[in-house]
Parts: structure tokens; C-alpha cells; sequence
């Protein structure tokens, strides 16, 4: 069924109603028992949805989950909740009071901009998605401030907006699309379209982008949450904000990493990269938003330490100072490769718990892990990092100082 309105009658949200909590491996059961009562190919779009839905709890939460409608795609494709509030806050501190979502997908952004007060139209070229839109904003009750139009996002005039987000599609019929300019639409068209808003814009971009591919008129703002790196933005418009936010010495609209939940961002200072510098006491693992943005020189100067290798993004100092930016270890042993003296190592230390961490090896964590722990018997946990020091291939040996600064939860 390619058409959203059967589900949208009385019998279709009943039926959806019935099904949600089906257990995948009773499906069958409960289609045969339905198709006596209800027409099959409303029953198979009920199931099909009522899966999307579950799919869907991970980035919307269960309530909202639970009460919309989405597409294959859409699940894949649209804003986890918790990162376009945040993007949401953004526009709403920079004084935006209405937002043309060009490309919406099924209405994730424009949902988190219509709860935080901002009148929003939301654009889509494919009909379905954009009857997902729609039925999206009505059944979380903002239909009020969102409009949903089924149209070409190229040929849409958003002067009455104060405005813009762009969320190019980045995949094709082969999967993920990597030259920005293949996107549909292309970044450039993005970028200009960005340029005309009259206070200010947002482009959503895959988190690889080059830098050079940035221009010199937006800010860069790298996003993960929970510690996995979810998107990248960039930003036009923000300078004010930029120096409000901005403290001394702080390059003003440039690259920021954010971390959520929090937030917790991390503004460029235009720093020259950290000394190479011997392994110390202490290693620490920048979160990945802050590698992508370029800005592990920050906080390799927040904690007073340097890189263990020139081309690693390690840093190593020899006291601990926590920061949100980074997983801090108490390192405990440096050997060189080799993974007969790391089997032997951990057996003579009692070790039940290993957690593999590789940046500079070719080796394969699993691979390693079941060669040098076939039958954990021990009590022990034990992180190994698998890197290189100075050039030459290095095991650090070592264990997380406290929880994960940015959720408060054991690293892994």
C-alpha cells in the first residue's frame, strides 16, 4: 500500500491500535486472524506500520512513536528527536520565529521547531513522505503551525521566512552519496539558498564533509549524542550569537563540536595542533564530534597534555582533568604489539572483561579479542588501545578514570 488515508480512517486507526505491540514472530498469526474481519492489504500496511513504529521508539521516544506515521526511509532518514530539539533551541535563540524545512521527510525537524513556538512550512517532492508530514503534525497536535506542502523544494519562494533548513538527501540507488554536490538537492543550491534567508539558516550535512568544502561565511557545527556523532550543521547568520558565545581568544562562527544530552559545546579557538609528547598517566579519548570538527587542540590545552603520535587522535597527559569533550583512561601498561605477551598479560592479571579500542591499527578488535581471551575466567575488566606511539604499533593497557563525562554512564 503506497497511500497513508486507509490508515487514517476510523477502521485504519483501530486496526493500528490492535497491532501495535504484535510480536514480529506471532505476525503471521494475527494477519490470518485480522483478514477475516478487514480487507488484506489494510491489515499488511497496519503490521508494516506498526514495525516502523517500534523501529522508530530508538529516535522519537515510545509516546511519539507510538502515534505517528512513517516510511521506511523516514525511520532510516529523519532527525533523532533529541537532536532537532537542540537544532530547534538554536533558531529560537537567534531570535527565528518562522522556518521553511525544505526536504522534511516525514517532519521530525518540523515537529521539534513547532514545540519550541516556530511557524513552520514543511516541504517534500515525494507524496508519501510528505502524507507522513501531515499526518505527523496532526497527530501530535501542531498542525497549527506547520504547513506541509507536496512540491519541488527548488521552486518554493520562502521570502515570508525567516529562515531556512535544508536537509539535502544524501542517498541514491547505491547507497550513501558522498560528493556534496550529488545531493538533491546540491549543497550549492543549499548554500545559496541559505545565503537569502533574512536572519538565518541551517543546512544538515553528512558528518565526513571535508572542511575544505565548508564555506568561509558559515559556522561548522559538529553533533553526537550519547556519544555517537549523528550529524554535522552548517550555520549562516550567527554571527551575533557567535560573539555572545564566544569567549576571549575564541575564533567567533567558525567549527563547534556539540555533545548531547547536555548540550555541551566546544567553540574553535584557532589553536596550532598539540605537541607529540611521550605517553603519560592519563590518555584520553576525544569524543567523536570534537575529531570531526577539528578540535582536538582544545582540549588537548583544557587538560594540559599533548598527542602520542603526530596522525593519532590521542592525547596523553600525566595528571587527570575532566572534561565533557573527552573519555578519560588511567593507563597502566605500554608494550609494543604483540599479542602472545597481551594473552599472557591478561590471564596473569585475572582479566573476565576486555574492551578493544583501536585509531592507527589495522588489527580487527574481535578478531584480537577472541585470539587473546578465548575463555574469559577472571574478574577483571581491562580497555586496550591498539594505536601507535611515535610511529611504531603500541598496546596501551588501562581503564576508564570515571563514567563517560557527557552521560554519566561507564565507558565501553
Amino acid at each position: 500500500m503506497n497511500d497513508l488515508a486507509p490508515l487514517l480512517t476510523p477502521e485504519g486507526r483501530a486496526l493500528l491500535e490492535e497491532v501495535r505491540d504484535t510480536d514480529p514472530a506471532h505476525e503471521l498469526a494475527v494477519a490470518t486472524r485480522l483478514r477475516r474481519a478487514h480487507p488484506a492489504e489494510l491489515v499488511s500496511a497496519a503490521l508494516g506500520q506498526a514495525r516502523l513504529r517500534q523501529r522508530a521508539v530508538a529516535k522519537f521516544g515510545e509516546e511519539d512513536a507510538r502515534r505517528m506515521f512513517f516510511t521506511p526511509n523516514g525511520v532510516e532518514q529523519s532527525t533523532r528527536a533529541s537532536v532537532a530539539a537542540y537544532r530547534a533551541r538554536r533558531f529560537s535563540e537567534l531570535g527565528v520565529t518562522s522556518v521553511a524545512d525544505l526536504c522534511c521527510g516525514i517532519g521530525g525537524d518540523a515537529i521539534a521547531l513547532a514545540r519550541a513556538g516556530i511557524r513552520v512550512l514543511a516541504v517534500d517532492r515525494d507524496p508519501l513522505t510528505a502524507a507522513a508530514a501531515r499526518a505527523n503534525a496532526d497527530a501530535l497536535g501542531l498542525a497549527g503551525l506547520i504547513e506541509v506542502r507536496e512540491a519541488d523544494v527548488t521552486e518554493v519562494d520562502t521570502a515570508g521566512y525567516d529562515a531556512v533548513f535544508v536537509d539535502p538527501a544524501r542517498r541514491g540507488g547505491r547507497g550513501r552519496i558522498f560528493d556534496p554536490e550529488a545531493y538533491s538537492p546540491p549543497l550549492s543550491w543549499a548554500i545559496e539558498a541559505a545565503r537569502t534567508a533574512p536572519r538565518a539558516a541551517a543546512l544538515k550535512i553528512a558528518p565526513g564533509v571535508p572542511h575544505e568544502a565548508i564555506p568561509d561565511d558559515a559556522e561548522a557545527e559538529w553533533i553526537s549524542d550519547g556519544g555517537d556523532v549523528k550529524e554535522a550543521v552548517l550555520w549562516f547568520g550567527t554571527a551575533h550569537a557567535g560573539a555572545e558565545e564566544a569567549g576571549p581568544g575564541q575564533v567567533k562562527g567558525a567549527f563547534r563540536a556539540t555533545l548531547l544530552p547536555g548540550p555541551r559545546t566546544l567553540l574553535s579557538r584557532g589553536l596550532p595542533d598539540p605537541a607529540v609528547r611521550p605517553p603519560g598517566r592519563f590518555l584520553y579519548e576525544p569524543d567523536g564530534a570534537v575529531i570531526r570538527a577539528h578540535l582536538v587542540a582544545e582540549v588537548a590545552e583544557d587538560v594540559g597534555g599533548g598527542l602520542i603520535d603526530e596522525t593519532i587522535a590521542y592525547i596523553t597527559a600525566d595528571e587527570h582533568r575532566p572534561t565533557p569533550y573527552a573519555t578519560a583512561y588511567e593507563i597502566t601498561d605500554r608494550l609494543p604489539f604483540n599479542a602472545k605477551k597481551l594473552k599472557a598479560l591478561l590471564r596473569e592479571r585475572h582479566v573476565g572483561t576486555l574492551t578493544v579500542k583501536k585509531r592507527g591499527s589495522a588489527v580487527e578488535p574481535e578478531e584480537l579479542r577472541r585470539k587473546v581471551l578465548p575463555k574469559p575466567h577472571g574478574t577483571e575488566a581491562v580497555t586496550v588501545f591498539l594505536t601507535r606511539v611515535a610511529g611504531a604499533p603500541t598496546m596501551l593497557l588501562g581503564h576508564p578514570t570515571t563514567g563517560h563525562p557527557a552521560t554519566g554512564h561507564p565507558a565501553s
